[in-house]
């Protein structure tokens, strides 16, 4: 009987001991993983305060998901007692970390006039933004291409004053030409920069000040992608059919093509993973596509035939695996994804008219999925004639 007992007891704490790693590995992900936050704020720190109070106000600001998590996460890393008054910028999708570090770095305000330097897959833009004191929240004051003729008198107002903050964002799945491009127009910056290797640079929003360097942003955005892939590498899933981070990152990009939902990722990688593991081509348009361009801006077009049968080293239709490099720069979500895919036994997908996909396991199931999304792109077509 007390051997029974005993074997319990041994279950028990067994099973306890991998609860409460699970519990931890889940806290530390959302102390440090991109916060809630939809639009920056302005964060009053006023004296006296402490970190429960700052929890709770970050809480009902959404900027936090959890005020309890916030606290332990800074007593956790011996910051609770640094708390210092003043006013600060929390920008949008600032982790717990990023927000602890940036109420207890302290300094001189950083709340005032933003100025954002957006790179996307299809534009780029500046957007001018201001603090409005009654809302504690920044409201848009011009938006500008700036490839345009004309800069905007309030641009030109800001740029030079000494309280204005300046940030680079980069739009995921952007590739490395269109944000060496971009970059040569970000007129607060010095310096030349050569087009760095495809899928190196981490798509995220990157502080900077007047008369920084270029290539040394660069460095940056590089040193963080390489960091945010060595720890999804090393929490990966087992018995993945690729071979080198490397490979992840190929994965990864085409992921990042493939699917403007970001739930749809891991599931997206599920039918690539499934494919490679099964011997069969990735046959994905967006590595044909960025065959014919070569990262150097959007098609513009449709993917001819002859393009499909053409044998190059980026046409999945033809070739066997992966593409020898990413086809752009994948963002943390679809890096995860790629190497955490979800388990499922797709390896089809097509369109289904929401913006999303329709997955299936068969040849028929897809063909069906595929006769449904003829049929949409029919009544969308008689719509705009009708219109």
């Amino acid at each position: 009987m007390w051997r029974h007992i005993a074997s319990n007891a041994l279950t028990f704490l067994v099973v306890a001991v991998f609860l409460v790693g699970g519990v931890l590995i889940w806290a530390k992900s959302e102390y440090d993983n991109p916060g809630p936050l939809a639009q920056a704020i302005c964060l009053d720190v006023p004296r006296g305060t402490n970190m429960g109070a700052v929890s709770e106000n970050l809480a009902g600001e959404g900027a936090v998901s959890s005020a309890m998590l916030f606290r332990l996460g800074a007593d956790y890393n011996d910051k609770a007692g640094s708390l210092k008054a003043g006013s600060y910028l929390v920008p949008e999708g600032a982790s717990m970390a990023e927000i602890v570090d940036i109420v207890t770095r302290g300094g001189a305000s950083t709340c005032g006039t933003e100025v954002i330097y957006r790179i996307g897959i299809n534009a780029a833009e500046v957007e001018v933004r201001e603090l409005d004191p009654a809302t504690g929240r920044f409201a848009e004051v011009v938006e500008f291409d700036p490839a345009a003729d004309e800069t905007p008198e309030e641009y030109a107002r800001v740029r030079d004053a000494a309280d204005t903050r300046f940030r680079v964002a980069l739009a995921e799945g952007v590739t490395s030409w269109q944000v060496v491009e971009e970059l040569k127009s970000v007129d607060v910056l010095d310096g030349e920069v050569e087009v760095p290797e495809e899928g190196s640079l981490a798509p995220d929003a990157y502080e900077i000040a007047p008369g920084d360097d270029r290539a040394d942003l660069i460095d940056r955005m590089q040193r963080a992608q390489e960091a945010i892939l060595a720890e999804a590498w090393a929490n990966r899933a087992e018995d993945l059919p690729l071979e080198s981070p490397a490979d992840a990152l190929i994965l990864a990009s085409i992921v990042e093509k493939e699917t403007g939902v970001a739930e749809e990722r891991p599931q997206v990688a599920s039918v690539f993973v499934n494919r490679l593991r099964r011997g069969m081509r990735l046959q994905t348009d967006p590595t044909v596509i960025y065959g014919i361009t070569e990262g150097e801006g959007v098609l513009g077009r449709g993917i001819r035939q002859s393009e499909l049968r053409a044998a190059t080293p980026y046409n999945t239709y033809v070739i066997e695996g992966l593409p020898p490099t990413p086809i752009a720069n994948p963002g943390r979500a679809a890096i995860e994804a790629a190497l955490n895919p979800a388990e499922t036994r797709y390896v089809f997908f097509v369109a289904d008219g929401t913006g999303g996909h329709a997955f299936a396991e068969t040849l028929d199931e897809h063909n069906e999925n595929v006769a449904r999304w003829r049929q949409i792109e029919a009544e969308r077509g008689e719509e705009t004639q009708a219109n």
